[in-house]
């Protein structure tokens, strides 16, 4: 983009203040140095519907996406449908991942997501030894991402132990999980040192959670971070919490505030079964809860309770997670729905208060982005509103009335990655097939 500028035009788009008409949007270099209400097109480029800053997907796993479709035929739980997902990463190499995940990261920008967090702890070879590149398997979704045209932050995940225990008595990594474990996590940590930010690409950290990283090892998963995006899983199962107390005598919200991993860098992932005192202490923090609502519903996770973070002081975010279905608009619905059937009231979040809630860049260590605003990155979701499910919706209202289907053209700093409701890469959907199938051939 270095030198070039472009001008787009909308008749709706959702700036600082609301909705403005006629909206003039100038680019150069990938940001926005200009944003005019009230302006003809002239020669600009026109954008079909409602323009939205691009979605931020706080929490992806880009190779759940192969088991889409593939794990609704046995019933269970949470942790039947794990074996399913330990499946497939047992499968997988760097060439199939950057196949899986260009694919699956261009399924995300088709539907108006322009930065992804990639929670990566799928790091080493099928029997847990290092490829030549000890970073292999992160450089393939960095090129993945390139390749679909999004930005990545690369969260990656420390991962030591099969369950919570006391540091060397906890049970160790078995199986597949060989693959997500460095051994120690001065080795992780070491590992990571060698990642570097780069065009488009964040390097984050994470803690997978408190039954995956012994106590003792949070404070280096803390230091790595110094300054950089920290996420991890939090209370996702109630086996988790019960566990945490039986070997701590705190829950997974408390062992991390006694860590000193909360804080407005820190992202706490499904944040789902959590006591009040939990709500309080991570609000109180000022750390973001980013939930999941299609996936924990697919996964019979639970309800978590986002008004309750969101008034205790946790700015929210959303997550595509296991990848089990890719329309932001119906994880920013989840958020509201999930809401009204707990409490039986409706509006508990405003359209606004789920766009926000969609567009935290922020979590991904890129403040700049997600707002249709001068000096940020040229990002923008044009959203029709003359669909069989638009048509006739109040533009400020589209957050409840559109899906990903309707999504038209997508611009990431500047570039537009999609047109027409097209990827720049083809057909994804084909991209999509080629990449899953031989992942379960003889299954």
């Amino acid at each position: 983009m270095t030198g070039v500028r472009r001008r787009f035009w909308a008749a709706h788009a959702f700036l600082a203040g609301g909705v403005a008409r006629d909206v003039t949007f100038v680019v150069d270099d990938g940001r926005f140095t200009a944003i005019t209400p009230g302006t003809a097109p002239g020669d600009s480029t026109r954008l079909p519907g409602a323009v939205l800053p691009g979605f931020a997907d706080v929490h992806s796993h880009a190779f759940h996406r192969a088991l889409r479709g593939r794990t609704h035929d046995r019933g269970g739980t949470f942790w039947t449908w794990r074996d399913r997902m330990y499946t497939v990463a047992a499968r997988l190499d760097p060439d199939s991942y950057l196949a899986l995940a260009r694919a699956a990261f261009a399924e995300r920008a088709l539907a108006g997501v322009t930065a992804v967090g990639e929670f990566h702890y799928l790091h080493h070879a099928e029997d847990g030894r290092p490829y030549a590149d000890p970073n292999a398997m992160g450089h393939a979704l960095a090129q993945a991402a390139t390749d679909a045209g999004i930005r990545l932050t690369l969260l990656d995940t420390c991962y030591l132990a099969a369950d919570v225990g006391i540091d060397a008595g906890a049970r160790p990594v078995e199986g597949v999980q060989r693959r997500f474990s460095d051994g120690s996590v001065d080795a992780w940590a070491e590992r990571v040192a060698a990642l570097r930010d780069g065009p488009g690409l964040r390097i984050g950290v994470a803690a997978h959670s408190v039954r995956a990283v012994p106590r003792t090892a949070l404070r280096t998963v803390a230091g790595a971070a110094d300054g950089r995006p920290l996420h991890v899983h939090l209370s996702e199962q109630p086996a988790e919490n019960a566990a945490c107390l039986a070997v701590h005598g705190l829950t997974p919200t408390g062992v991390l505030a006694a860590e000193g991993l909360l804080g407005p860098a820190t992202t706490a992932v499904h944040a789902t079964h959590l006591t009040a005192a939990d709500v309080a202490v991570l609000g109180g923090s000022g750390t973001t809860a980013c939930l999941c609502p299609t996936t924990e519903a697919d996964l019979a996770d639970g309800l978590g309770p986002a008004r309750a973070l969101r008034d205790a002081g946790c700015p929210l975010a959303l997550g595509g997670d296991q990848h089990a279905l890719t329309d932001p608009f119906a994880e920013a619905r989840g958020l509201e729905m999930h809401e009204r059937l707990a409490s039986g009231e409706r509006g508990r979040f405003t359209p606004a208060d789920l766009l926000d809630a969609l567009t935290a860049h922020s979590a991904l260590g890129r403040p700049d982005a997600g707002r249709l605003a001068v000096g940020a990155c040229a990002d923008l979701v044009a959203v029709r509103l003359d669909t069989p499910r638009t048509a006739g919706a109040d533009p400020g209202q589209v957050m409840l009335a559109a899906s990903a289907a309707d999504v038209d053209t997508v611009v990431v700093d500047g570039d537009v990655v999609v047109s027409g409701g097209r990827h720049l890469l083809g057909d994804v959907g084909a991209l999509l097939q080629a990449a899953i199938e031989p992942l379960w051939e003889d299954r």
